[in-house]
């Protein structure tokens, strides 16, 4: 019997992080240290499968203790601000510090250690953002378009992804970023989700009107955090077809958000009892960005054809979760993370 294979999940008290190390606590053959500034806790039939590290990464060596042995490194490490999360300055030279750093120094550790096989260079499969694209003149994207990213939080991603894919053509790592859209479901323990989706849940269980800074008609690709989980399942067993490249990851399918939001009043309504809180359009705020009027949808064909993976969970199963979910949440419970 071969032996299991070491996955290094870095960030894995995040939102995104933890599901993912859920997913892989799961998957045959696999052995999974988790890695965080933060505890990760976990259910009893999981924690017995997993090795749970407390580290700060920024630390002189914390990182490259944290990925010896590993044959394949998830980094879900971020810096983040505020309740978009997102929209960072571009003095801030912390962000950049964990978000491209980190990557840096992930790179630099996986090439000076020892390896188990100088043909089975470790696999890193990095969490990218389909905006990274930056402005396009159409709609829908597959990942073939040349990539002009704007923003700080953007040009980050774009940043970290270059030095992979430069690592993989060296030889050095087995490389793929998965560029996922807007990512949602239930709180993490120790992460909440700050999306839009989750943000607006927690408006309308508060009895407050759902607000648009648009007429609704502008369409988001939304993806379920569980199906976010398995395509990093899945890009990890299809590693050597997927090496050096990024790929698209989403439901196929951009939603108005106005109709997203409805959904979501109808959710929280039905959990509820309470009739279902309105939607309507405002005034947009002083920080509000041109990305925040143009539509996008993905098509996520090249990652499914290569690696077999779907997004299966249809958004009304997913919206009732998320909702049971977080009117279960106690206010000010789960931490909000700044760094995972």
């Amino acid at each position: 019997m071969s032996e299991p294979q070491q996955v290094v999940v870095l960030g894995a008290s995040g939102f995104i992080g933890s599901a993912v190390v859920r997913a892989l606590a799961d998957t045959p053959g696999v052995r999974v240290r988790a890695v965080s500034r933060r505890p990760v806790p976990l259910p009893d039939r999981l924690a017995v499968r997993v090795e749970v590290v407390t580290a700060d990464l920024t630390e002189p060596g914390a990182l490259a203790r944290a990925v010896a042995g590993a044959d394949a490194v998830l980094p879900f490490t971020a810096r983040i601000r505020g309740a978009s999360g997102w929209r960072l300055s571009e003095d801030d030279t912390e962000a950049e510090r964990v978000n491209v750093g980190l990557i840096r120094d992930l790179v630099a550790a996986l090439a000076d250690r020892p390896s188990r096989s100088v043909h089975r260079p470790p696999v890193v499969v990095f969490p990218g953002s389909n905006t990274q694209v930056g402005r396009v003149a159409v709609e829908r994207i597959d990942g073939s378009e040349p990539d002009r990213p704007e923003g700080v939080y953007d040009r980050h991603k774009h940043a970290a992804e270059s030095l992979l894919k430069e690592a993989a053509a060296a030889g050095l790592v087995r490389a793929v970023s998965l560029r996922l859209p807007p990512v949602y479901g239930p709180p993490a323990p120790t992460a909440e989700d700050r999306g839009v989706v989750s943000t607006m849940i927690r408006r309308a269980l508060a009895g407050e009107p759902l607000t648009m800074w648009h007429d609704g008609t502008i369409r988001r690709d939304l993806l379920y955090v569980d199906d976010a989980a398995r395509a990093f399942t899945a890009a990890l067993a299809h590693a050597d077809a997927l090496n050096g490249r990024h790929c698209l990851i989403g439901t196929g399918r951009a939603r108005p958000l106005g109709e997203v939001f409805r959904a979501v009043a109808r959710a929280v309504s039905r959990c509820t009892g309470a009739d279902p809180v309105p939607v309507v359009s405002v005034d947009p705020p002083a920080h509000a960005d041109a990305t925040d009027f143009r539509s996008l949808e993905v098509d996520p064909s090249v990652f499914e054809t290569a690696t077999g993976w779907r997004a299966l969970t249809p958004l009304d199963e997913a919206l009732h979760r998320t909702v049971t979910a977080v009117a279960a949440t106690p206010p000010g419970s789960p931490a909000p993370a700044g760094r995972a």
